[in-house]
């Protein structure tokens, strides 16, 4: 599609009771979008097969919103981002086959519409245990080729999107513009993702602030990117289980991640089991089922200086500590520089700082 009918049919999503299935319709009696918003109502009523009703919408939108398709087209260029449609090559493939697909995707970075993707989710009230999981498996299973999906929510969704970026692309869907950072200390993750070969995706556009309304919706594109969908930590009104029950309704995969019956987080995961969900113990479980080898491990190669060896001897994969617990954990007593040591450990990838300010290793030994 030309890029000026991308922005007509952008402008036509934002219409009430126009979705994709409406839009759709439309666009196979029209050569092009800006046909579809420059037509008359009797025209409209004909050709499109619309009711009165939604005739009348669309008119009075129109009248409303008149310069809108130009307003999207600036607000994509002052905000560094694309569009593409349900019409283009670079649309993803996979995503084109569920119920519902978005007819139009605005996105930084690149979009591989044939990658083989894998969603990650769980819960934003992360435990260690969720948080040591998501980076693992993030990490393994982008290195063998996979891209992670994910929502960029605080939790194990960011767990997942840093654990893949360590290894391969990872692309993260918002229910907002991808221009906004939510959450915003998520701001240098989205851009490091859009920068390094993946993508951030959403379909609303630039400027769009985050809704309520936004997320379930948000969640079908994750699960309609992917060919299976795992999930690591879910409470038991978890967003994670829509994501969960959205991949099933479209015949995708599901994958859950057992964790104690005496934990509140771990109750939609061993729930998803029960139902049939597939019980996965490491990322070599989803890659059999893909039939993707995983890489050869590779051994780690850091330098340390004196006192970072100090610190990293204190941390671990498994469980983050706060400042004030390595201090404490510190044989030698407390470093008058660790703040500065904990940034510098960090900016060389040994060590990763989550959303309590807490810290681990960067990797399992």
């Amino acid at each position: 599609m030309k890029s000026e009918g991308r922005f007509y049919l952008a402008a036509l999503t934002r219409c009430p009771g126009f979705g994709s299935r409406t839009l759709r319709k439309l666009l196979a009696f029209y050569q092009t979008a800006r046909d579809i918003w420059e037509s008359g109502p009797e025209e409209l009523a004909v050709q499109g097969q619309l009711t009165p009703g939604a005739v009348q919408r669309l008119m009075l939108f129109r009248r409303e919103q008149e310069g809108l398709p130009e307003q999207l087209e600036a607000s994509c260029r002052r905000a560094g981002c694309k569009l593409c449609t349900i019409e283009d090559d670079v649309y993803p493939v996979a995503l084109k086959e569920i119920y519902d697909p978005p007819v139009v995707l605005f996105y930084r970075g690149t979009i591989e519409p044939d990658a083989r993707r894998i969603a990650m989710v769980g819960s934003r009230r992360f435990t260690p245990y969720g948080e040591g999981l998501a980076l693992d498996f993030g990490q393994r299973l982008a290195a063998a080729g996979l891209t992670v999906v994910s929502g960029a929510a605080r939790g194990i969704d960011t767990a997942s999107h840093r654990g893949a970026r360590k290894a391969g692309r990872t692309v993260a869907v918002l229910g907002c513009g991808v221009d906004v950072a939510y959450p915003a200390e998520n701001r240098r993750l989205l851009e490091d993702i859009a920068s390094s070969g993946g993508a951030v995706i959403s379909e609303y556009g630039p400027g769009t602030r985050p809704l309520p309304a936004f997320f379930p919706a948000r969640n079908r594109i994750i699960s309609g990117l992917s060919e299976g969908t795992l999930v690591i930590e879910a409470a038991r009104r978890s967003g994670s289980l829509i994501t969960a029950e959205m991949a099933l309704s479209e015949g995708r995969d599901v994958f859950a991640i057992p964790g104690s019956v005496y934990s509140d987080s771990s109750w939609g995961c061993n729930h998803l089991i029960q139902q049939g969900a597939r019980l996965v113990q490491s990322p070599d479980d989803i890659l059999e089922t893909y039939g993707v080898s995983a890489p050869p491990k590779r051994k780690s190669s850091h330098s340390f200086t004196a006192e970072e060896r100090q610190v990293w001897q204190v941390l671990s994969f498994e469980h983050s500590l706060t400042v004030d617990e390595i201090i404490q954990s510190m044989p030698q007593g407390e470093l008058p520089n660790l703040a500065f040591i904990l940034l510098q450990m960090e900016l060389k990838g040994l060590v990763i700082e989550n959303e309590l300010h807490a810290y681990r290793r960067a990797e399992r030994e």
